[in-house]
């Protein structure tokens, strides 16, 4: 206060307590990728992380569905028949996953997330857009998950170029409060034959940041296309043409259903100009629904192979990676029992089947593994439904960092430690600032220990708190002008393994 020359009455006020420290948000998901558009009020949002909330402002800012065209080819060998002929159904070109990533992430309880969209659709994905879209998150405070759906659309060179440059983000100096969602590429491919993904995968990733990050198995067919959404205009020219000629050839097939297979038939031939349109298929067109909608109701009730190439359509196109289900999955948990708690032994919404069954004894490889790099599996059990049935960071092996929960916690107290301690920097380096950091950090740990997020009967069994001259300061330091501070936490740990031992015993009555 200032010096008292005038005689009166002076109030002084002290503040009883020391400042507080906020929890930091922990499931902040920021998610790399292409999109329809992007723009807010004219301006461009190409490269410019935008904050989101909900599924209408993805589409107000970042636009709908991408154009994903499948063509249908014969395939002898196939599996998939029709009429009793084998057939294929691949995709065209490159899929675009942000979008329906994004159906899903919010299927699974997301929320608040933020969008840098890379560009759009109109041209190739490549791996230098994708990581120049990480960047974009340097200056991005409130972010704590790093997604990128797309990156499994790249070459297998250029996926393990997008997902190092997530985990070196994640895991730089100048961050490290971020945590990255990664997918096992081909992931719905098994294991048990030449093309292991999941080995292919531990032996392209690096080794910088494996405790920042996770991996998840396989993919995953869902539900968050509906069918009704699904129809012949999928297809590309060449499998339209394949298509109406299968269905020309169902003997179920009414007299309509053949001339309409005819009109599909002929608007394969647009794509080549070589070819003349027969007369009669142009004939049977004048007499044909206009409407596609039309069309291909009348061709799913009546024709069997348009109905069985519009469900294997289906199960396709709702085909994808984990990662971004497993953002919901991380935001529903942490909302609901805190970060603290292992985000497993949960089930996945949206989901009809993993794409590949794992058991028990193909999970042994992915949990545990001599290079350290685990691999999460999501499973499906008999009246339980498909559950995440892993909880480990790549960094398996590590003792400190070995499961998700423990490293994700220790960001959000790393963090909230970090923010709340600006309020004294620059104060002096004395008793007064040492006890008022210990009592700040020690109330906010009391009350995460009390939530459950800490192990220990008392607090002084959860954590400690140092602080002070000849403690964790030496003259030296003071002079520097260097405050230091140690924290010990006890941070809790899944029971991944539970074991229950039977004896049996000798009757006592």
């Amino acid at each position: 206060m200032s010096v008292m020359k005038t005689p009166g009455v002076y109030i002084v006020e002290k503040n009883a307590f020391p400042p507080s420290i906020v929890e930091v948000a922990t499931a902040v998901p920021a998610f790399i990728g292409y999109t329809a558009i992007a723009e807010e009020k004219g301006q461009s949002l190409v490269k410019k992380p935008r904050r989101i909330s909900s599924l209408a402002e993805f589409e107000r800012f970042f636009g709908g569905a991408p154009p994903t065209q499948f063509t249908l080819a014969t395939k002898p060998d196939s599996t998939f028949k029709l009429a009793g002929v084998g057939h294929e159904i691949r995709p065209v070109g490159t899929r675009y996953r942000l979008y329906h990533g994004m159906r899903h992430f919010f299927m699974n309880g997301g929320g608040t997330c933020f969008i840098v969209s890379v560009g759009g659709f109109d041209g190739s994905p490549s791996a230098g857009e994708l990581v120049a879209g990480i960047a974009t998150l340097k200056n991005e405070q409130e972010p704590t998950l790093v997604v990128i759906p797309d990156a499994i659309s790249l070459s297998d060179k250029d996926c393990t170029t997008v997902q190092d440059a997530m985990l070196m983000h994640c895991s730089d100096e100048r961050q490290r409060n971020r945590f990255a969602i990664l997918d096992v590429p081909h992931g719905d491919i098994g294991l048990d034959g030449d093309d292991d993904p999941v080995k292919a995968f531990r032996s392209a990733i690096g080794t910088t940041g494996k405790d920042y990050g996770a991996a998840y198995y396989p993919y995953l067919d869902t539900a968050v296309i509906e069918e009704r959404e699904v129809d012949f205009s999928l297809l590309d020219p060449a499998g339209r043409k394949v298509l109406g000629k299968a269905v020309k050839d169902d003997p179920e097939a009414a007299a309509v259903i053949e001339a309409i297979a005819a009109t599909l038939a002929a608007k394969g031939d647009d794509g080549d100009k070589d070819k003349p349109k027969e007369k009669d298929k142009a004939d049977k067109a004048e007499a044909l629904p206009s409407d596609p909608a039309d069309m291909h109701k009348a061709l799913y009730a009546g024709s069997p192979s348009y109905k069985a190439v519009i469900g294997e359509l289906h199960r396709q196109i709702n085909r994808l990676g984990p990662c971004m289900a497993m953002a919901g999955v991380y935001t529903l948990v942490d909302n609901r029992r805190g970060v603290w708690k292992a985000p497993a032994n949960v089930s996945v919404a949206g989901v009809v089947k993993p794409a590949v069954a794992i058991s028990h004894e193909m999970q042994e490889g992915l949990n545990v593994t001599p290079q350290g790099k685990s691999v999460n599996a999501i499973r499906s059990f008999i009246g339980e439904g498909v559950l995440v049935w892993g909880a480990r960071t790549l960094d398996g092996n590590s003792l400190d960092w070995r499961y998700i929960n423990v490293r994700r916690t220790m960001i959000m107290i790393e963090e909230s430690c970090k923010l709340a301690s600006k309020a004294l920097v620059f104060e002096p380096n004395v008793a007064n600032t040492w006890v008022t950091m210990k009592s700040m950090i020690g109330n906010f740990l009391t009350s995460v220990w009390k939530r459950g997020g800490l192990a220990g009967a008392v607090p002084e069994d959860a954590f400690s708190v140092h602080c002070g001259l000849g403690e964790t300061m030496t003259p030296e330091d003071i002079l520097e002008g260097i405050l230091r501070v140690t924290v010990l936490v006890a941070v809790t740990r899944p029971a991944e393994f539970i074991e229950i031992t039977f004896q049996q015993q000798l009757q006592k009555s």
